[in-house]
């Protein structure tokens, strides 16, 4: 008889994006492309571009008043944005 070591699906594809050094990239894609959703509507029609440098999403926002009111939301985001990706990418936001 054959003995078989049976693995999800999700287990190896996540194995193989470990080993390959791709699993944070993906993860960071994932969070910045969850911003609409987590920010709003609202907010999402105020940024510009979005990216993470050192564990810090960097935010364009165009309108001066609504970049002060999200900079006292700051630990509030980073906090949802870090639970929607399901994985700790980001430890600040920093709006300019």
């Amino acid at each position: 008889m054959f003995r078989r070591s049976v693995q999800s699906l999700d287990d190896v594809l996540g194995k193989c994006l470990r080993e390959n050094g791709l699993e944070t990239p993906m993860l960071q894609t994932r969070l910045i492309d969850s911003w609409e959703e987590i920010a709003g509507k609202g907010v999402a029609r105020y940024t510009g571009e979005k990216f993470i440098r050192n564990q810090t999403l960097h935010v364009k926002i165009t309108s001066p008043a609504l970049r002060s009111e999200l900079s006292m939301m700051r630990t509030e985001l980073v906090n949802r944005l870090n639970q929607h990706v399901g994985s700790r990418i980001i430890t600040d936001i920093r709006f300019y």
